[in-house]
C-alpha cells in the first residue's frame, strides 16, 4: 500500500464517502473531493487528531470552472477551492478541495485553524469574488480597493486592450485617495492607550528599506511597534491571468519575473508541473544542467540579499563586493545562454540549447575563485559587531510558530528544522548530488543569514559535481509534447509537416489533467500548480511564491521590537516584491 492508499483508507475510516471522494490526478498528489459542509472538521482532522498530522497549510486557492472543456463531466460546475497541506512525519502533500455553486459563492474561513489562511482567503476573494464566512477582515488584497469586477473569474478580461481607455477625472482622483487613507479602526487597531496616544506612520510605499513598492502602516507607542499591517498589491501584474492567455511554451519567460532575482528557478517550477502533465521525462543530461544553472542563480540571489541586508543594517561596502560577484555569475549565465538576470533559456522537455565550448573552464575558475571571497564576507559582515548588535535576538519566532504561519525555506531551517525539499523530495536529479543541509537554532535575525551564507558554500559544492559529472546525451527529450519533428522530414509526407506546423505556431496541447511541482527556490519552496483542459493554453495556472505567507508574517514577529528593527526583520526575511504580488 502506497502513500497515498495509506491516506484515503485512514480518512476512509474516519469519514463516510458521502464526505469523501478520491481524485487520480497527473502528480499523484493525494486528491480528495470534499463535502463543503464538512471541510472544517477534515481540515480539523487532518491538522490536530491524525496520528501523523499535516500542519502546514501550504496553499490555498480557487478555480473558476465554468469555461473548462470537460465542464459537464467535472465535479465542481461553477468555482472550485482548493487547499494544499502538508505533513512533515509521512513528508506527504494532501490536496482537498470543495465545490461551490452560483454567481458569488461563498465557504467557511479557516483562518481559526490556521492564521496563515487570512491572505489567501483575501485573494480568493479579492480574484474570484468567492466570500469567506467568518473571515476577521475580508477585503481585497492585491486589486485597489475600487476595483470593479474580480479579475480571475473568466468573464473578466485578459488584455488592457479589451477594457477600454483609462480615464483619470477629477471625482476619480479622490475616491482613489479617499481610498488610501488608512483607519485603524477598519483593523481594530485603538489610536488611544490608558496613558499614551498611538502614532500611524506609513513605511513605504517609497522607502529603501522596503526593497520595493510596499507600505506597511505601523501602531507605534514612541519608538516602539504596536502593531503593523502590510499594504501588498502595488507591484501585481495578473500573472497568474497571463497564464491563462500564453500558449503552454510562451508562458516560460513570464514566469522569469515573479521572483525575479531566482531567474531559471522560476522556470523550473513551472516547467516540472507541464512535464508531469504530459508524461515527459528528460534526459539526465538535461537534469545536471538545469541543477547547475538553479544553484547559479541560488548564489546571485542570496549575493544580492546579502549586500542589501547589511547595507539596511549601515554597512556600504558589502553591496559593492557582492554585487561584483554576481555579475561573474552573470558572465557565466550569458556565456551559456546568452541572457543573464532572465535567460529564458529552460524549455518544456529541455533547454534552447546544449552547453557551449568552453562552459567548464568558466565554471572551474569560479569554483576555484568564490570560496575565499565567502570568508572575506563572512569576516566582513557576520562577524562585525554592529551587525550582531542589529540581528542576534531580533525577529525571533519558533519552528511551531513557522510552520503555523506556512514559513518555508531558510526561514524554516533557521529555527533548527533540517527541511530541504532538494532532500526530501528531490526533482530534476538532485537525490543524486552530495550537499548538507545547513541550519541554525535560535529562528532570529542573525540566524536566517547564517542559514543562507551557508548555503552559498553548499551551492557551490553542487555546481562542482556539476562540472565533475555532467553526463553526455540529448539536451531535449524527444517527447512530441516538446519537440516538433525534424524540419527536414517535414517535405516527407503531410502529417509531419502539419504537427511540426501546429507545435511551433499554437505550441503543444497538453493532456487534461492537473499537476503540481514543488521545489526549494531562493526564498523558500515555489510551487506552479496547472490545470490543462486538453489546449493549447493553461485553464488555470496558480503561482505558490514563498514571500507571500513570510510578509503575512511580519505583524506577529515584529510587535514589541522598534522601528529600526523593522528594517533587521524585513531584510533577514529575503523577500521580493513581485514574489508577493505575481
Amino acid at each position: 500500500m502506497n502513500a497515498s492508499e495509506k491516506l484515503a483508507t485512514e480518512l476512509s475510516l474516519k469519514f463516510s464517502d458521502s464526505v469523501l471522494t478520491q481524485q487520480q490526478t497527473a502528480d499523484e498528489v493525494a486528491t480528495f473531493w470534499v463535502d463543503k459542509t464538512e471541510i472544517i472538521p477534515v481540515l480539523n482532522y487532518l491538522k490536530k487528531q491524525s496520528a501523523e498530522p499535516f500542519p502546514l497549510l501550504y496553499d490555498l486557492f480557487a478555480i473558476d470552472e465554468r469555461s473548462r472543456a470537460d465542464h459537464k463531466t467535472h465535479p465542481s460546475k461553477d468555482f472550485t477551492v482548493v487547499y494544499h497541506l502538508l505533513s512533515f512525519t509521512r513528508n506527504q502533500f494532501i490536496r482537498l478541495k470543495i465545490a461551490l455553486g452560483g454567481e458569488y459563492p461563498s465557504a467557511q474561513s479557516i483562518t481559526h485553524l490556521w492564521p496563515s489562511a487570512s491572505w489567501y482567503e483575501r485573494e480568493v476573494y479579492d480574484m474570484f469574488g468567492i466570500r469567506f464566512e467568518g473571515h476577521p477582515h475580508l477585503q481585497r488584497i492585491l486589486m485597489p480597493l475600487t476595483w470593479q469586477g474580480h479579475p480571475l473569474r473568466k468573464e473578466h478580461p485578459a488584455r488592457a486592450t479589451e477594457m477600454g481607455p483609462f480615464k483619470l477625472w477629477d471625482e476619480k482622483v479622490d475616491t482613489e485617495q479617499a481610498a488610501l487613507e488608512f483607519k485603524p479602526e477598519q483593523w481594530g487597531l485603538q489610536r488611544h492607550s490608558d496613558d499614551a496616544d498611538f502614532m500611524f506612520l506609513n513605511i513605504g510605499p517609497q522607502h529603501p528599506g522596503t526593497h520595493g513598492v510596499l507600505r506597511i502602516i505601523l501602531q507605534l507607542d514612541g519608538e516602539n511597534i504596536i502593531d503593523a499591517v502590510p499594504d501588498i498589491g502595488f507591484h501585481h501584474r495578473g500573472a497568474e491571468k497571463m497564464g491563462e492567455r500564453q500558449s503552454w511554451h510562451t508562458y516560460i519567460p513570464y514566469t522569469d519575473r515573479i521572483d525575479y532575482l531566482g531567474g531559471v528557478m522560476n522556470n523550473l517550477a513551472y516547467l516540472l508541473a507541464v512535464e508531469k502533465l504530459a508524461g515527459i521525462e528528460v534526459p539526465d543530461r538535461v537534469k545536471v544542467v538545469r541543477v547547475m544553472m538553479c544553484e547559479f542563480f541560488r548564489i546571485a540571489s542570496h549575493l544580492v540579499w546579502y549586500g542589501t541586508f547589511a547595507q539596511d543594517l549601515g554597512q556600504l561596502s558589502p553591496v559593492f563586493y557582492m554585487f561584483t560577484d554576481r555579475e561573474k555569475i552573470f558572465d557565466i549565465v550569458e556565456a551559456v545562454t546568452g541572457g543573464r538576470m532572465h535567460p529564458n533559456w529552460f524549455r518544456i522537455g529541455g533547454v534552447a540549447q546544449d552547453l557551449p565550448k568552453g562552459w567548464d573552464k568558466l565554471v572551474a575558475e569560479f569554483i576555484a575563485y568564490f570560496p575565499k571571497r565567502l570568508k572575506e564576507y563572512h569576516n566582513m559582515v557576520m562577524r562585525n559587531s554592529i551587525f550582531k548588535a542589529r540581528t542576534v535576538g531580533i525577529g525571533i519566532y519558533t519552528l511551531e510558530e513557522a510552520i503555523e504561519w506556512g514559513v518555508t525555506g531558510p526561514g524554516l531551517r533557521a529555527c533548527g528544522f533540517d527541511w530541504d525539499m532538494r532532500k526530501k523530495q528531490p526533482y530534476s536529479g538532485y537525490e543524486n548530488f552530495e550537499f548538507e543541509v545547513p541550519t541554525a537554532q535560535n529562528g532570529d535575525c542573525y540566524d536566517r543569514a547564517l542559514v543562507r551564507e551557508q548555503e552559498m558554500i553548499q551551492s557551490l559544492r553542487i555546481i562542482e559535481q556539476c562540472l565533475k559529472n555532467m553526463p553526455e546525451g540529448p539536451y531535449k527529450s524527444d517527447n512530441p509534447h516538446s519537440t516538433p519533428p525534424l524540419k527536414k522530414n517535414t517535405m516527407q509526407d503531410i502529417e509531419t509537416l502539419i504537427n511540426h506546423f501546429l507545435n511551433v505556431s499554437w505550441g503543444p496541447v497538453i493532456p487534461k489533467g492537473e499537476a503540481m511541482s514543488c521545489i526549494e527556490a531562493t526564498k523558500g519552496w515555489n510551487s506552479y500548480y496547472m490545470v490543462s483542459d486538453g489546449n493549447t493554453s493553461p485553464y488555470r495556472s496558480r503561482i505558490r511564491t514563498p514571500s507571500f505567507p513570510h510578509m503575512q508574517m511580519l505583524p506577529y514577529i515584529t510587535k514589541g521590537y522598534t522601528v529600526a528593527d523593522l528594517l533587521s526583520i524585513l531584510g533577514s526575511m529575503d523577500y521580493v516584491l513581485a514574489d508577493i504580488d505575481r
